[in-house]
């Protein structure tokens, strides 16, 4: 790790909260005009996932911050064109590896060769491809596309999810490679289409080095945090340390210390320029929201451990299997697991910050059943068993 300059500015750590609720888009009045595209430009990366409880996490995202946005709206932002009827017409994302499978701004393209370089030149696979299966692929979706694996003949033959056949291998390559684009998902599936045909040809280009590519991530990662140390603003897009290193001088953030902050921390020049004013609204949070998807950070900045239960045995869960925490005034102050049973959201396990944070729960509680058409909410443990009875006052208080 390189020496960081001097800092120059000296944070509370209630300063660095409340800049980086800002920066994530929580805090003052969110940007409706900009709508479900004005969050992914802002936030840079959405991920995805597969998990859908109350919805899939991508949708989970804009909601957070705009309220109830019908999901077919979301998903229509994310991958319908635009202007319509327009020729040649623009897409304003794409799916890629970022800090995970992404949504990304369209205009980030050229940004990720460096990523791209980095799988054409990968020296092994996990994956055998047969011979002629990815020229196939790409001759198919050239006459074909855009076509999902299965109907590249990509389905799996077995119930084990690393049995691909040739054709599922051959695309998912060719995404990585860039030579191919995820235009959207269907029924969760990827779509597949040529990268020049989907890709706007002002931006269809790997023509930027290394180093320009890895300045503008560590700048949008910046951005995007508020204020980050060196390991928040690598794992925004999955960088190297030394990746950030190389370039973090010259990317336009500056050095900056935080109460209580152990390690440097850099911040965004714009985040530093005026105090970060406003109130947000309650809402549950998915665990894979960039406000939370770092737990060192989450802990360093709310004092709030979290850690997604999915893929733990369920007998060794302490907060369930799809914990959302809520986040209300500028902190975390609880968590729920949450399912749905025909129209009624089921609070599967609830974790409160003491009995000042009931009322924000029971109202994120009743606005995500709104959203996905519930008309009821039903709970079935609360940890602290004191605070069960004032939660479901409240609730029926909110629902009457």
């Amino acid at each position: 790790m390189t020496s960081a300059p001097r800092p120059t500015t000296d944070l509370s750590a209630a300063d660095a909260r409340r800049i980086a609720l800002r920066a994530q888009g929580f805090l003052g009045a969110p940007d409706r005009r900009g709508g479900v595209r004005g969050v992914l430009r802002h936030l840079g990366a959405v991920q995805l996932d597969t998990i859908s409880v109350l919805a899939r996490s991508h949708e989970l995202i804009p909601y957070a911050r705009l309220g109830a946005v019908p999901r077919k709206t979301v998903e229509d932002a994310y991958w319908t064109t635009t202007p319509a009827g327009a020729s040649p017409a623009r897409p304003h994302a794409f799916e890629y590896w970022s800090h995970a499978a992404c949504i990304l701004p369209v205009e980030e393209w050229p940004h990720f060769a460096f990523r791209r370089r980095a799988y054409r030149a990968r020296p092994h696979w996990n994956h055998d491809l047969p011979d002629g299966t990815y020229d196939q692929v790409i001759k198919q979706l050239h006459t074909e596309g855009p076509l999902t694996s299965t109907e590249l003949g990509g389905a799996k033959r077995t119930s084990e999810w690393w049995d691909w056949s040739g054709a599922k291998v051959a695309v998912e390559r060719a995404l990585m490679y860039g030579e191919v684009v995820c235009v959207e998902r269907r029924g969760w599936k990827r779509v597949y289409d040529l990268a020049e045909r989907a890709i706007p040809q002002d931006l269809l280009h790997d023509d930027l080095d290394d180093t320009e590519c890895l300045r503008r991530l560590v700048a949008l990662a910046g951005q995007s945090l508020g204020v980050g140390t060196r390991a928040d603003i690598a794992d925004y897009h999955r960088l190297k340390g030394e990746q950030v290193d190389a370039v973090i001088a010259d990317s336009g953030l500056v050095p900056v210390t935080v109460e209580g902050w152990s390690k440097p921390a850099w911040a965004d020049p714009a985040a530093l320029a005026t105090p970060p004013r406003g109130r947000h609204r309650t809402t549950l949070l998915s665990p894979f929201d960039s406000l939370v998807w770092e737990r060192a950070r989450t802990e360093r900045i709310f004092g709030f451990t979290h850690r997604l239960e999915a893929y733990v045995p369920k007998p060794k869960r302490i907060h369930g299997y799809f914990a959302m925490p809520v986040l209300a005034g500028g902190r975390l102050v609880g968590r729920v697991d949450p399912a749905r049973e025909g129209r009624t959201l089921v609070a599967k396990q609830v974790t409160l910050d003491g009995a000042k944070a009931v009322p924000s729960v029971a109202q994120a509680l009743v606005e995500a059943a709104s959203w996905v058409d519930c008309t009821d909410v039903r709970v079935e443990r609360v940890d602290a068993p004191e605070l069960r009875a004032p939660l479901a006052r409240e609730l029926v208080r909110l629902l009457a």
